[in-house]
């Protein structure tokens, strides 16, 4: 065999011992659309996830990391966020409300996020060019049936356009995900109808704030008459849904709707969120098909906080962790469409949260000044989008002992360092 060959194939061997470019060992995986919740090690190559086994040896990787005592989800997908950066008014949900996707993506676990309606067909293309392209997160968008979206409340009355809606939503359909209808106070159904004819056009779903509530367009009527399988009922715990008959049971309604295929979504917020309701609706199995958190500057410093926050707020009521993390991440990418997201199955792209599981005395609140004691509390460790490390709390990955790094480390130009004269 010629020399240049026999060394080829070497090379080649050699490689191939380490195939993989990064190995999570010793870590409790949790991943509900592969019903596994036990411990397993983690690889990735080239971005994507290349093996889930019991034991995968260090060797077969370039880099490894011990996270034994820790847990492992598919990265979170958050479906009801504000990220549209416009000049609106101190009362705008959008604008001076949105906050940027990555201050707040990466450092709670969170790979994937959805903006639920900021804008609206007018201007959901300068949202585009000037957030969801220049983020590093993962961005989607329901776009407001409103023409302005979420600039005011007064915007959201009506401006109203299925077929605009529509030609976006095909023209963008790598990031736009449902049309979302918001804050109506009319006392007809003009926002849902429009808002579902446009869906029906684009074959995409619709998400509804239901907005003020009024006797001539009742909440249990929205989901079971009006919604489709697969819309969404965004801010199912908010205090003005009827939750409990006289006798404290939930209303049948409730779980017709859910037969029907209608889905319900957290959608946490600033005032959208009451134990009230969210309580009994737990204690009677009545989980959440989606965990949100409708994150923006008036819920991002509390009550809601951010995703693991919300999500613990799910387990403080006993909803089980697979259950939270399902709805956190497997359910809510089906919701949107986007079945390649959500779940760590070899071949799929490695977005992934790791977390410790805090034990103690943790106290939670709601958005009318209710509070609620849980022993559990969910703390992001490190996150993974396409199999890059974009936070690392503990420097586990992104960092080495200082003592083993040159000793002139840090330093772009070592020529440029004068140092001072000596006496």
């Amino acid at each position: 065999m010629p020399r240049a060959l026999f060394l080829a194939l070497f090379a080649g061997l050699s490689l191939s011992g380490q195939s993989f470019d990064l190995l999570l060992k010793g870590a409790r995986l949790i991943d509900p659309k592969n019903n596994i919740d036990a411990v397993r090690d983690i690889a990735i190559r080239g971005g994507r996830i290349a093996a889930v086994e019991a034991e995968i040896p260090a060797s077969r990787a370039r880099q490894s990391v011990d996270l034994k005592g820790l847990w492992i989800t598919p990265g979170l997908v958050d479906i009801h966020v504000h990220l549209f950066h416009t000049t609106g008014t101190k009362d705008a949900w959008a604008g001076d409300n949105s906050v940027p996707p990555d201050a707040f993506s990466f450092r709670t676990g969170v790979t994937s996020m959805a903006d639920a309606g900021s804008s609206g067909w007018r201007n959901f293309e300068t949202f585009r060019h000037t957030v969801i392209d220049r983020a590093r997160t993962r961005v989607f968008a329901f776009i407001n049936i409103a023409g302005l979206g979420m600039m005011t409340d007064i915007a959201e009355q009506g401006d109203f356009d299925p077929e605009q809606v529509a030609r976006l939503a095909r023209k963008h359909q790598d990031v736009v995900v449902g049309v979302k209808t918001a804050h109506y106070q009319g006392r007809d159904w003009k926002s849902v109808d429009a808002a579902l004819a446009a869906g029906r056009q684009a074959k995409i779903p619709v998400m509804v704030d239901f907005g003020y509530f009024v006797r001539e367009r009742p909440y249990w009527q929205l989901v079971t008459e009006r919604l489709r399988p697969g819309d969404i009922s965004t801010h199912m715990f908010r205090g003005p849904v009827p939750y409990l008959d006289e006798n404290g049971k939930l209303y049948s309604y409730l779980r017709k709707a859910r037969e029907r295929g209608v889905k319900f979504d957290v959608g946490h917020g600033g005032g959208s969120f009451v134990w009230r309701n969210a309580v009994p609706a737990i204690e009677q199995g009545f989980y959440p098909d989606s965990i949100s958190t409708d994150l923006h500057t008036g819920s991002m410093n509390g009550p809601m906080f951010d995703m693991p926050t919300t999500m613990s707020k799910m387990l403080a009521l006993g909803m089980p962790l697979i259950e939270v993390v399902r709805a956190s991440t497997w359910n809510p990418a089906q919701l949107i469409n986007h079945p390649e997201l959500g779940h760590l199955s070899p071949g799929a792209v490695a977005d992934i949260a790791v977390w410790r599981l805090l034990e103690g005395d943790f106290g939670f609140g709601d958005s009318g000044g209710g509070r609620i004691h849980g022993k559990l509390r969910l703390q992001c460790e490190m996150t993974l989008l396409n199999g890059r490390v974009v936070f690392d709390w503990n420097a586990r990955l992104s960092s080495r002992d200082w003592k083993l790094l040159p000793k002139d480390y840090g330093v772009r130009d070592v020529d440029a360092i004068v140092p001072p004269p000596q006496h």
